[in-house]
């Protein structure tokens, strides 16, 4: 990764004022419904939850606990059939949809399993695309993407595409797509999920240095391994929240990056 990068996004956070001095989310007795014809599911019931400035959590849960659902609202994609979901001082649980894309555009970065990256365009062109979105010059756009590139390390990479890319070189192109309109909050739903284990740390350190520069991170996984590198565990079941806990004993990604075996090791 590029350190001068680190130091600039650093440096860069510590002297933006900040937008609210309270949580940056706040969950406050969340339901959600979904009707299946004559079948009512209860994935959310009566969740509360605040997240400060700052903070890393892990949400976890099995299938069917409501995790999905619970990253689902907090993303914007969806809204709770009641309760609040207040987000930077935005009360976003009775906005349309139009509302709720502009959110997600200024406020929210998002990384998924899957890349979803576009196979004909270039790293840079793909960061690049959430910018068209923003009142902003080409050249602008264009440096916004070279800079966070930069940052998680794929500042040669600039012109390949993705299939010219490793699993883990695909998921940075990823996250640097998600950094490039600098959001409040990085939600992130299994992002190691198709990485093997050296490639999974290396993604987690990116997180933590990312974290330590003071970015808000949200991270959806069913791996405790992975869970671990967060400084906070929600864990739901049942629709409610069972366990929120600091982590303890937390694990640094760049320290447990050297007792691993490298790419070409047995």
């Amino acid at each position: 990764m590029a350190t001068l990068a680190q130091v600039e996004l650093k440096n860069e956070v510590k002297t933006k004022e900040p937008i609210s001095k309270g949580p940056v989310i706040a969950v406050e007795e969340v339901h959600k419904y979904y009707d299946l014809g004559e079948t009512k599911v209860h994935a959310l019931r009566g969740v509360d939850l605040t997240i400060e400035p700052g903070e890393f959590v892990a949400i976890m849960g099995s299938s069917g606990s409501g995790k999905s659902t619970f990253m689902n609202m907090l993303g914007c994609l969806d809204k709770p059939s009641s309760g609040k979901y207040i987000l930077e001082s935005t009360d976003v649980s009775s906005l349309d949809k139009k509302q709720l894309a502009a959110i997600r555009n200024r406020k929210l970065g998002f990384v998924f399993q899957g890349f979803n990256l576009l196979s004909r365009t270039t790293a840079l062109e793909n960061v690049e695309l959430p910018t068209l979105y923003a009142q902003m010059e080409k050249d602008k756009r264009m440096a916004r993407a070279k800079e966070v590139l930069e940052l998680v390390g794929l500042g040669e990479r600039l012109d390949h595409f993705p299939s010219q890319l490793s699993g883990g070189q695909q998921q940075r192109v990823a996250i640097a797509r998600a950094l490039v309109n600098r959001p409040a909050i990085l939600l992130a739903d299994e992002p190691t999920g198709n990485l093997d284990s050296r490639t999974s740390v290396e993604i987690m350190q990116i997180f933590q240095d990312l974290n330590d520069s003071g970015l808000t991170i949200v991270l959806v996984t069913h791996e405790p391994d992975i869970a671990q590198f967060a400084k906070r565990m929600v864990v739901f079941r049942d629709g409610k929240i069972r366990h929120d806990d600091p982590v303890r004993n937390r694990p640094r990604a760049a320290e447990v990056l050297k007792t691993l075996p490298g790419i070409d090791e047995d």
